[in-house]
């Protein structure tokens, strides 16, 4: 395993730095306030405002790999960029490297034919629209994807779409445009991941209605736009559908492996940032005679703090390196491992961070809150952590059984 960046990596990795030092970093809390007093049904002014300076920067779709639309980068070259791009919540929309986006235009690049592309995968990597991808619902335990209960039913030249979804990222925002639906096609197949399809839905389609924004723990646009959409007799042509009917687990596997890494290297990146204002405010502070940074537990916490990091950060590394030389499918236990550890470190390095400091830790003066939510968030988001050490499990008892 060699984990030695290329030069087009650490080449972007150092403008990434010097583009999130000189715009990103300086405009973190006007961003936070634009999305509590905006909303998640609004346009975020400073996101707008950035984004041209990226494009023009030449740091504009970093995370797909082909060289005609994006930087090129394999998943170990893209990894490091995508930490840096994690320190902060602002900063991979302004890269147009935020979720879903970034999984659907891959859904596109990959399956989508040359209609779908044009239509679609274009004026998404142009950063002039948004999507969504609506699979969870609340009526079902959705942990367990074959548990869908929405249906797509052929009709004529059609497919009828009906079904109820929430938790689907970025249906509230105005310049969604298009979801990704993951429906059944074929409920009574024997197989049950051969049951299910995926189709592009227009969000202005007759009968789709975005019923309400959800909050995570709180937050309505950071780090979220959570939403809860009803599909009520949807109809749309049958050449929106994407692969083919029954592919739709198919479709899930190609996206959620790269989508998993890309999570799990912006929570390195944003523990990475929670520890450095953990350490700096410990050595600000003075409580009972000595610094903060001097008492023993918080000594402990920032060394078991960078112990966590570290080690997270190579598995993920090393999940990165094996989905570029062996593919997504070899590394399926890696990418089950890096998403149960990811989440779990970040969210433990940020509560000793916000205990360190204190009470307003709990605001969101130091950002601390809303990073808390976003680990968390992600012990659930692609999977939750049962579902992937449930697979960890059944692929380390298969050594054995097989010998």
């Amino acid at each position: 395993m060699m984990f030695e960046f290329s030069a087009r990596s650490l080449e972007f990795q150092a403008r990434v730095q010097a583009f999130m030092e000189a715009h990103i970093y300086p405009n973190e809390q006007r961003h936070f306030e634009e999305a509590e007093r905006l909303g998640p049904w609004e346009v975020l002014p400073v996101v707008e405002e950035l984004k041209p300076l990226a494009r023009e920067a030449g740091l504009w779709n970093l995370f797909l790999p082909d060289p005609s639309l994006g930087a090129g980068l394999g998943n170990l070259e893209y990894a490091p960029v995508c930490e840096l791009m994690g320190r902060s919540p602002l900063a991979p929309e302004v890269f147009n490297c935020s979720a879903p986006d970034t999984g659907n235009m891959e859904v596109l690049w990959r399956y989508g034919t040359p209609e779908q592309q044009t239509r679609w995968l274009t004026p998404l990597l142009a950063g002039e629209i948004r999507s969504c991808f609506a699979m969870t619902e609340p009526g079902v335990a959705s942990s367990d994807a074959t548990n869908i209960e929405s249906s797509i039913v052929r009709d004529g030249d059609d497919y009828l779409i009906n079904g109820h979804k929430w938790y689907t990222t970025g249906a509230t925002d105005p310049r969604c445009r298009v979801a990704i639906f993951m429906g059944k096609t074929a409920p009574d197949d024997p197989d049950r991941h051969r049951q299910q399809s995926m189709i592009l839905v227009p969000l202005d389609a007759p009968g789709v209605r975005v019923v309400r924004p959800l909050p995570v723990f709180g937050y309505y646009g950071v780090p979220d736009r959570a939403s809860e959409v009803i599909f009520e007799n949807v109809r749309v042509p049958a050449e929106n559908m994407l692969l083919g009917e029954g592919r739709g687990f198919e479709i899930a596997q190609g996206r959620l492996g790269p989508g998993r890494m890309h999570h799990c290297m912006r929570l390195i990146g944003l523990a990475e940032r929670c520890l450095e204002k953990m350490c700096r405010r410990s050595l600000s502070r003075v409580a009972f005679g000595k610094r903060i940074s001097e008492q023993g537990v918080t000594m402990e916490r920032i060394a078991e703090a960078r112990i966590l990091i570290e080690q997270a950060r190579l598995l993920t590394l090393k999940a990165a390196w094996m989905m570029d030389t062996v593919g997504n499918k070899a590394a399926r236990a890696e990418i089950a491992m890096i998403k149960v550890a990811a989440p779990n470190m970040a969210q433990q390095v940020i509560d000793w961070a916000i205990q360190a400091h204190g009470g307003g830790g709990t605001s969101n003066d130091f950002g601390l809150a809303s990073a808390f939510a976003t680990a968390r968030l992600l012990r659930l988001a692609d999977g939750p952590d049962e579902v992937h050490r449930n697979q960890i499990a059944r692929l380390e008892l298969r050594r054995y059984e097989q010998r």
